[in-house]
Protein backbone atom coordinates (compact mmCIF):
# COMPACT_ATOMS: atom_id res chain seq x y z
CA UNK A 1 0.00 0.00 0.00
CA UNK A 2 1.04 3.60 -0.66
CA UNK A 3 2.95 5.18 2.46
CA UNK A 4 1.72 8.24 3.91
CA UNK A 5 4.54 9.87 2.57
CA UNK A 6 3.41 9.40 -1.02
CA UNK A 7 1.79 11.85 -1.88
CA UNK A 8 2.09 15.90 -1.60
CA UNK A 9 -0.98 16.67 0.48
CA UNK A 10 -0.27 21.40 0.79
CA UNK A 11 -3.42 22.67 -0.07
CA UNK A 12 -5.31 19.03 -1.26
CA UNK A 13 -8.89 18.23 0.78
CA UNK A 14 -8.13 15.04 2.05
CA UNK A 15 -10.86 12.72 3.61
CA UNK A 16 -9.48 10.38 6.25
CA UNK A 17 -11.03 7.36 7.41
CA UNK A 18 -10.11 6.52 11.22
CA UNK A 19 -11.68 4.08 13.88
CA UNK A 20 -11.87 6.02 16.86
CA UNK A 21 -14.58 4.00 17.84
CA UNK A 22 -14.56 3.64 21.57
CA UNK A 23 -16.08 1.66 24.32
CA UNK A 24 -18.82 4.17 26.41
CA UNK A 25 -19.78 3.70 29.64
CA UNK A 26 -23.58 2.81 29.75
CA UNK A 27 -24.62 4.92 32.49
CA UNK A 28 -22.39 8.68 31.37
CA UNK A 29 -22.80 7.74 28.04
CA UNK A 30 -18.86 8.68 28.15
CA UNK A 31 -15.98 7.77 26.34
CA UNK A 32 -13.98 5.04 29.00
CA UNK A 33 -11.12 4.07 27.07
CA UNK A 34 -8.89 6.72 24.51
CA UNK A 35 -6.65 4.31 23.17
CA UNK A 36 -7.23 4.69 19.68
CA UNK A 37 -8.09 8.57 19.64
CA UNK A 38 -4.42 8.89 20.70
CA UNK A 39 -3.24 6.69 18.53
CA UNK A 40 -4.96 8.34 15.33
CA UNK A 41 -3.24 11.68 16.15
CA UNK A 42 0.49 11.10 14.33
CA UNK A 43 -1.52 10.69 10.95
CA UNK A 44 -4.07 13.92 11.53
CA UNK A 45 -1.01 16.37 12.85
CA UNK A 46 1.02 14.84 9.46
CA UNK A 47 -1.47 15.72 7.45
CA UNK A 48 -2.37 18.92 9.23
CA UNK A 49 1.14 19.92 9.33
CA UNK A 50 1.71 19.28 5.39
CA UNK A 51 -1.12 21.54 4.80
CA UNK A 52 -3.80 19.31 3.93
CA UNK A 53 -7.87 20.52 3.93
CA UNK A 54 -8.30 17.55 5.98
CA UNK A 55 -12.32 16.04 6.58
CA UNK A 56 -12.33 13.40 9.27
CA UNK A 57 -15.09 10.35 8.47
CA UNK A 58 -15.36 7.35 11.60
CA UNK A 59 -17.68 5.63 12.94
CA UNK A 60 -19.29 5.03 16.78
CA UNK A 61 -21.93 1.50 17.90
CA UNK A 62 -23.64 -0.32 15.47
CA UNK A 63 -27.02 -2.31 14.89
CA UNK A 64 -25.59 -4.96 17.16
CA UNK A 65 -24.24 -2.77 19.86
CA UNK A 66 -27.05 -0.19 19.30
CA UNK A 67 -26.58 1.16 22.83
CA UNK A 68 -23.22 2.70 21.41
CA UNK A 69 -24.66 4.24 18.56
CA UNK A 70 -24.33 8.17 19.23
CA UNK A 71 -22.67 11.11 18.23
CA UNK A 72 -19.21 11.56 17.86
CA UNK A 73 -18.74 15.32 19.48
CA UNK A 74 -16.41 13.87 22.57
CA UNK A 75 -14.25 12.25 19.89
CA UNK A 76 -13.88 15.66 18.48
CA UNK A 77 -13.18 16.97 21.12
CA UNK A 78 -10.76 14.54 22.90
CA UNK A 79 -8.59 14.46 18.94
CA UNK A 80 -8.38 18.35 19.20
CA UNK A 81 -7.41 18.25 22.79
CA UNK A 82 -4.73 15.81 21.91
CA UNK A 83 -3.67 17.62 18.96
CA UNK A 84 -3.80 20.92 20.49
CA UNK A 85 -5.67 22.44 17.69
CA UNK A 86 -9.55 23.28 16.59
CA UNK A 87 -11.55 20.81 15.19
CA UNK A 88 -14.95 21.64 13.96
CA UNK A 89 -17.41 19.37 14.26
CA UNK A 90 -20.48 18.71 12.29
CA UNK A 91 -23.49 16.00 12.73
CA UNK A 92 -23.83 15.12 9.71
CA UNK A 93 -22.23 12.51 7.23
CA UNK A 94 -22.78 13.75 3.88
CA UNK A 95 -26.08 16.01 3.65
CA UNK A 96 -25.67 19.61 2.68
CA UNK A 97 -23.85 20.95 5.51
CA UNK A 98 -21.34 18.06 5.65
CA UNK A 99 -20.73 19.37 1.66
CA UNK A 100 -20.16 22.90 2.55
CA UNK A 101 -17.95 22.81 5.37
CA UNK A 102 -15.95 19.98 3.21
CA UNK A 103 -16.04 23.35 0.39
CA UNK A 104 -15.18 25.92 2.97
CA UNK A 105 -11.89 24.43 4.15
CA UNK A 106 -8.55 26.03 4.21
CA UNK A 107 -5.24 24.19 4.36
CA UNK A 108 -4.14 23.20 8.08
CA UNK A 109 -7.98 23.18 8.92
CA UNK A 110 -10.13 19.91 10.11
CA UNK A 111 -13.85 18.84 10.10
CA UNK A 112 -14.84 15.79 11.84
CA UNK A 113 -18.11 14.24 10.23
CA UNK A 114 -21.06 13.01 11.78
CA UNK A 115 -21.21 9.01 12.57
CA UNK A 116 -20.75 7.03 9.53
CA UNK A 117 -23.10 4.06 11.22
CA UNK A 118 -26.13 7.22 10.81
CA UNK A 119 -26.00 5.60 7.15
CA UNK A 120 -27.84 2.40 5.97
CA UNK A 121 -25.08 1.96 3.86
CA UNK A 122 -22.33 1.68 6.58
CA UNK A 123 -23.94 -0.22 8.90
CA UNK A 124 -23.34 -4.29 9.38
CA UNK A 125 -26.70 -5.52 8.90
CA UNK A 126 -26.63 -3.64 5.48
CA UNK A 127 -22.89 -5.35 4.70
CA UNK A 128 -24.74 -8.47 5.52
CA UNK A 129 -27.85 -8.64 3.45
CA UNK A 130 -26.76 -6.37 0.46
CA UNK A 131 -23.38 -7.96 -0.43
CA UNK A 132 -22.21 -4.92 -2.76
CA UNK A 133 -18.48 -5.51 -4.09
CA UNK A 134 -16.30 -1.79 -4.08
CA UNK A 135 -17.39 -0.80 -7.08
CA UNK A 136 -20.53 -1.45 -6.91
CA UNK A 137 -20.28 0.48 -3.67
CA UNK A 138 -19.85 3.65 -5.85
CA UNK A 139 -23.16 4.07 -6.13
CA UNK A 140 -23.73 4.47 -2.65
CA UNK A 141 -24.84 8.26 -1.28
CA UNK A 142 -21.64 8.69 0.78
CA UNK A 143 -19.39 7.74 -2.26
CA UNK A 144 -21.50 9.61 -4.82
CA UNK A 145 -21.90 12.85 -2.76
CA UNK A 146 -18.18 13.40 -1.29
CA UNK A 147 -15.62 11.58 -3.65
CA UNK A 148 -15.84 14.89 -6.32
CA UNK A 149 -15.11 16.60 -3.41
CA UNK A 150 -11.29 15.33 -2.42
CA UNK A 151 -7.73 15.21 -3.89
CA UNK A 152 -6.77 12.19 -1.71
CA UNK A 153 -7.80 9.88 0.49
CA UNK A 154 -5.98 8.34 3.47
CA UNK A 155 -7.01 5.32 5.75
CA UNK A 156 -5.99 4.74 8.97
CA UNK A 157 -8.26 2.02 10.50
CA UNK A 158 -7.04 -1.25 10.52
CA UNK A 159 -9.53 -2.02 13.79
CA UNK A 160 -12.42 -1.85 10.90
CA UNK A 161 -10.15 -3.18 8.13
CA UNK A 162 -12.28 -6.68 8.21
CA UNK A 163 -15.86 -4.22 7.11
CA UNK A 164 -16.54 -4.30 3.88
CA UNK A 165 -18.46 -0.65 3.10
CA UNK A 166 -18.12 2.19 1.69
CA UNK A 167 -15.91 4.42 3.55
CA UNK A 168 -13.55 1.77 3.86
CA UNK A 169 -13.11 -0.01 0.23
CA UNK A 170 -15.09 1.94 -2.37
CA UNK A 171 -13.12 5.54 -2.02
CA UNK A 172 -9.71 3.62 -3.58
CA UNK A 173 -11.89 2.81 -6.48
CA UNK A 174 -11.78 6.82 -7.47
CA UNK A 175 -9.59 8.61 -5.35
CA UNK A 176 -5.29 8.10 -4.86
CA UNK A 177 -4.62 6.17 -1.96
CA UNK A 178 -2.48 6.38 1.39
CA UNK A 179 -2.02 4.32 4.10
CA UNK A 180 -1.74 6.28 7.84
CA UNK A 181 0.36 6.13 10.07
CA UNK A 182 -1.39 3.63 12.48
CA UNK A 183 -2.63 1.26 9.57
CA UNK A 184 0.98 0.68 8.77
CA UNK A 185 1.72 0.11 12.66
CA UNK A 186 -1.29 -2.48 13.26
CA UNK A 187 -0.31 -4.13 10.01
CA UNK A 188 3.41 -4.77 10.61
CA UNK A 189 2.73 -5.90 14.40
CA UNK A 190 0.48 -8.46 13.49
CA UNK A 191 2.57 -10.07 10.44
CA UNK A 192 5.24 -10.36 12.67
CA UNK A 193 2.94 -12.54 15.07
CA UNK A 194 1.62 -14.10 11.84
CA UNK A 195 5.11 -14.52 10.36
CA UNK A 196 8.07 -13.91 12.11
CA UNK A 197 7.11 -14.70 15.58
CA UNK A 198 9.95 -15.45 17.84
CA UNK A 199 9.35 -18.75 19.46
CA UNK A 200 7.66 -20.78 21.52
CA UNK A 201 4.88 -18.59 20.63
CA UNK A 202 2.21 -18.49 23.29
CA UNK A 203 -1.51 -17.39 22.76
CA UNK A 204 -2.96 -16.25 25.80
CA UNK A 205 -7.34 -16.45 24.96
CA UNK A 206 -10.07 -15.25 27.20
CA UNK A 207 -13.20 -13.27 27.33
CA UNK A 208 -16.73 -14.02 26.95
CA UNK A 209 -16.79 -13.42 22.80
CA UNK A 210 -15.37 -16.83 22.22
CA UNK A 211 -16.28 -17.05 18.48
CA UNK A 212 -13.12 -14.87 18.29
CA UNK A 213 -10.75 -17.31 19.94
CA UNK A 214 -12.40 -20.28 17.79
CA UNK A 215 -12.37 -18.10 14.36
CA UNK A 216 -8.24 -18.57 15.05
CA UNK A 217 -7.46 -21.39 17.20
CA UNK A 218 -7.51 -23.79 14.23
CA UNK A 219 -5.74 -21.81 11.88
CA UNK A 220 -2.57 -20.75 14.51
CA UNK A 221 -2.20 -24.28 15.79
CA UNK A 222 -2.41 -25.81 12.64
CA UNK A 223 0.21 -23.32 10.50
CA UNK A 224 2.39 -23.32 13.91
CA UNK A 225 1.90 -19.66 14.44
CA UNK A 226 1.04 -20.49 17.84
CA UNK A 227 2.84 -23.34 19.81
CA UNK A 228 1.04 -23.04 22.70
CA UNK A 229 -2.49 -21.13 24.37
CA UNK A 230 -3.79 -20.85 27.05
CA UNK A 231 -7.12 -20.94 27.18
CA UNK A 232 -9.23 -18.73 30.20
CA UNK A 233 -12.59 -17.47 30.48
CA UNK A 234 -15.43 -18.79 28.85
CA UNK A 235 -13.04 -20.16 26.53
CA UNK A 236 -11.47 -22.65 28.83
CA UNK A 237 -14.71 -23.90 30.38
CA UNK A 238 -15.66 -25.21 26.65
CA UNK A 239 -12.65 -26.86 26.67
CA UNK A 240 -13.17 -28.42 29.93
CA UNK A 241 -16.63 -29.43 28.89
CA UNK A 242 -14.72 -31.14 25.60
CA UNK A 243 -12.61 -32.98 27.54
CA UNK A 244 -16.00 -34.78 28.92
CA UNK A 245 -16.29 -33.00 31.94
CA UNK A 246 -19.36 -31.63 33.69
CA UNK A 247 -18.85 -28.13 35.15
CA UNK A 248 -22.75 -27.91 36.54
CA UNK A 249 -26.41 -27.00 35.73
CA UNK A 250 -26.15 -23.17 35.71
CA UNK A 251 -23.23 -22.80 34.22
CA UNK A 252 -24.15 -24.54 31.41
CA UNK A 253 -27.64 -23.33 31.28
CA UNK A 254 -25.71 -19.92 30.81
CA UNK A 255 -23.51 -21.16 27.66
CA UNK A 256 -26.94 -22.62 26.02
CA UNK A 257 -28.62 -19.65 26.44
CA UNK A 258 -25.42 -18.33 24.79
CA UNK A 259 -25.50 -20.36 22.20
CA UNK A 260 -22.12 -21.02 22.56
CA UNK A 261 -22.91 -24.95 23.19
CA UNK A 262 -21.84 -24.76 19.55
CA UNK A 263 -18.29 -24.69 19.99
CA UNK A 264 -17.73 -28.27 22.43
CA UNK A 265 -17.43 -30.05 19.25
CA UNK A 266 -14.73 -27.69 18.08
CA UNK A 267 -12.64 -27.52 20.84
CA UNK A 268 -13.22 -31.50 21.08
CA UNK A 269 -11.38 -31.98 17.62
CA UNK A 270 -8.75 -29.34 18.17
CA UNK A 271 -7.78 -31.34 21.82
CA UNK A 272 -7.46 -34.55 19.65
CA UNK A 273 -5.61 -32.47 16.83
CA UNK A 274 -2.92 -31.12 18.71
CA UNK A 275 -2.40 -32.59 21.48
CA UNK A 276 -0.57 -30.97 24.60
CA UNK A 277 -0.45 -27.53 22.84
CA UNK A 278 -3.55 -26.09 24.69
CA UNK A 279 -3.65 -25.80 27.82
CA UNK A 280 -6.56 -25.66 29.95
CA UNK A 281 -7.97 -24.38 33.58
CA UNK A 282 -6.83 -26.76 36.52
CA UNK A 283 -8.96 -24.69 38.83
CA UNK A 284 -11.76 -22.93 38.88
CA UNK A 285 -13.13 -19.63 41.30
CA UNK A 286 -16.66 -18.75 42.33
CA UNK A 287 -17.91 -17.04 45.00
CA UNK A 288 -19.82 -18.17 48.34
CA UNK A 289 -20.83 -15.44 50.78
CA UNK A 290 -18.94 -12.57 49.21
CA UNK A 291 -15.96 -14.86 49.04
CA UNK A 292 -14.24 -15.88 46.76
CA UNK A 293 -13.23 -19.70 46.38
CA UNK A 294 -11.33 -21.96 44.36
CA UNK A 295 -12.42 -25.06 43.57
CA UNK A 296 -10.71 -28.03 41.65
CA UNK A 297 -12.03 -29.68 38.93
CA UNK A 298 -12.06 -32.98 41.06
CA UNK A 299 -15.06 -31.37 42.87
CA UNK A 300 -17.14 -30.89 39.52
CA UNK A 301 -19.77 -30.81 38.64
CA UNK A 302 -21.42 -28.10 41.45
CA UNK A 303 -24.63 -27.14 39.86
CA UNK A 304 -25.78 -23.96 41.31
CA UNK A 305 -22.62 -21.95 40.82
CA UNK A 306 -20.68 -19.67 38.00
CA UNK A 307 -17.09 -20.26 37.27
CA UNK A 308 -16.09 -16.35 36.66
CA UNK A 309 -12.32 -16.94 36.92
CA UNK A 310 -9.58 -19.17 36.33
CA UNK A 311 -8.45 -20.39 40.15
CA UNK A 312 -5.24 -20.13 41.61
CA UNK A 313 -2.98 -23.13 40.49
CA UNK A 314 -4.30 -22.47 37.08
CA UNK A 315 -2.88 -18.75 37.27
CA UNK A 316 0.49 -20.17 38.35
CA UNK A 317 0.98 -22.55 35.89
CA UNK A 318 -0.27 -19.79 33.34
CA UNK A 319 2.91 -17.77 34.37
CA UNK A 320 5.27 -20.65 34.04
CA UNK A 321 4.27 -21.14 30.37
CA UNK A 322 4.42 -16.89 29.58
CA UNK A 323 7.56 -16.29 31.33
CA UNK A 324 9.79 -18.90 28.86
CA UNK A 325 7.37 -17.49 25.65
CA UNK A 326 9.40 -16.06 23.25
CA UNK A 327 6.29 -14.30 21.60
CA UNK A 328 3.08 -13.36 23.60
CA UNK A 329 -0.23 -12.58 22.00
CA UNK A 330 -3.73 -11.54 23.93
CA UNK A 331 -7.18 -11.64 23.44
CA UNK A 332 -9.46 -11.65 26.09
CA UNK A 333 -9.29 -11.25 29.55
CA UNK A 334 -9.23 -14.33 32.56
CA UNK A 335 -12.28 -13.16 34.00
CA UNK A 336 -15.08 -11.40 34.98
CA UNK A 337 -12.54 -8.88 35.97
CA UNK A 338 -14.92 -5.59 36.44
CA UNK A 339 -15.98 -8.16 39.75
CA UNK A 340 -13.07 -7.30 42.13
CA UNK A 341 -14.08 -10.90 43.50
CA UNK A 342 -12.66 -12.55 39.84
CA UNK A 343 -10.32 -9.73 38.75
CA UNK A 344 -7.60 -11.73 40.50
CA UNK A 345 -6.63 -14.05 36.99
CA UNK A 346 -6.78 -11.11 34.74
CA UNK A 347 -4.75 -8.93 36.85
CA UNK A 348 -1.98 -11.65 37.46
CA UNK A 349 -1.34 -12.92 33.80
CA UNK A 350 -1.56 -9.18 32.90
CA UNK A 351 1.17 -8.79 35.21
CA UNK A 352 2.98 -11.97 34.27
CA UNK A 353 2.81 -10.57 30.61
CA UNK A 354 4.15 -7.07 31.59
CA UNK A 355 7.26 -8.63 33.10
CA UNK A 356 7.81 -11.46 30.60
CA UNK A 357 10.96 -10.95 28.47
CA UNK A 358 9.06 -11.97 25.24
CA UNK A 359 7.82 -10.04 22.66
CA UNK A 360 3.95 -8.69 23.72
CA UNK A 361 1.09 -8.14 21.91
CA UNK A 362 -2.27 -7.51 22.77
CA UNK A 363 -5.42 -6.58 21.04
CA UNK A 364 -9.01 -5.95 20.73
CA UNK A 365 -11.46 -2.76 23.10
CA UNK A 366 -12.02 -5.52 26.28
CA UNK A 367 -8.72 -7.09 26.35
CA UNK A 368 -6.95 -3.08 26.37
CA UNK A 369 -9.71 -2.13 29.01
CA UNK A 370 -8.50 -5.07 31.12
CA UNK A 371 -4.76 -4.32 30.58
CA UNK A 372 -4.80 -0.63 31.30
CA UNK A 373 -6.59 -1.44 34.42
CA UNK A 374 -3.68 -3.52 35.91
CA UNK A 375 -0.78 -2.20 34.11
CA UNK A 376 1.00 0.34 32.47
CA UNK A 377 0.15 -0.57 28.76
CA UNK A 378 3.89 0.91 28.07
CA UNK A 379 5.12 -2.50 29.35
CA UNK A 380 3.32 -4.24 26.25
CA UNK A 381 5.35 -4.33 23.10
CA UNK A 382 2.04 -3.33 20.72
CA UNK A 383 -1.08 -2.59 22.12
CA UNK A 384 -3.49 -2.96 18.90
CA UNK A 385 -6.27 -0.76 18.24
CA UNK A 386 -8.08 -3.53 16.48
CA UNK A 387 -10.49 -6.91 17.42
CA UNK A 388 -12.28 -8.34 14.66
CA UNK A 389 -9.96 -7.45 12.51
CA UNK A 390 -6.76 -8.89 14.19
CA UNK A 391 -8.69 -12.12 14.65
CA UNK A 392 -8.88 -12.44 10.99
CA UNK A 393 -5.68 -11.70 10.35
CA UNK A 394 -3.96 -13.75 12.32
CA UNK A 395 -6.55 -16.30 11.35
CA UNK A 396 -4.62 -15.76 7.64
CA UNK A 397 -8.11 -14.28 6.48
CA UNK A 398 -7.62 -11.69 3.55
CA UNK A 399 -9.03 -8.91 4.95
CA UNK A 400 -11.18 -6.15 2.70
CA UNK A 401 -9.56 -3.29 3.43
CA UNK A 402 -5.82 -4.74 3.05
CA UNK A 403 -7.16 -5.41 -0.59
CA UNK A 404 -8.34 -1.96 -1.20
CA UNK A 405 -5.32 -0.60 -0.54
CA UNK A 406 -3.02 -2.96 -1.89
CA UNK A 407 -5.27 -2.75 -5.88
CA UNK A 408 -4.97 1.28 -5.39
CA UNK A 409 -1.18 1.00 -4.76
CA UNK A 410 -1.15 -0.88 -7.93
CA UNK A 411 -3.39 1.51 -9.60
CA UNK A 412 -1.23 4.61 -8.72
CA UNK A 413 1.95 2.99 -9.03
CA UNK A 414 1.51 2.67 -12.52
CA UNK A 415 0.70 6.71 -13.02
Amino acid sequence: MNPLERFNYNGKTVLLRVDVNSPIDPQTRKIVSENRIKKSIPTIKYLIENGAKLAIVAHQGDTLDYQNLMSMQEHAEKLAFYLGKPIQYIEDVCGPTAVNAVKALKSGEIVFLGNLRYLTEEVSGFEKEVKLNAKEMLDTWLVRTMAPLFDIYVNDAFAAAHRNCPSMVAFQELLPTAGGRLLYDEYEALYKVLNGAVKPAVFVLGGAKISDAFGMMKTVLQNGTADKILASGVTGVIMLLAQGLKIGAKYEQFLKDKDLLVFVEPAREMLRDFPGRIEVPSDLAYEVDGQRINTGLDKLPMDDKMFLDIGDDTIARFDAVIKTAGTIFVNGPAGVYENPLFEKGTQSLWQSIADAPGYSVIGGGDTVSAAGRYIDLKKINYVCTAGGAMVRFLSGKKLPLIEAMEAAFERDGKK
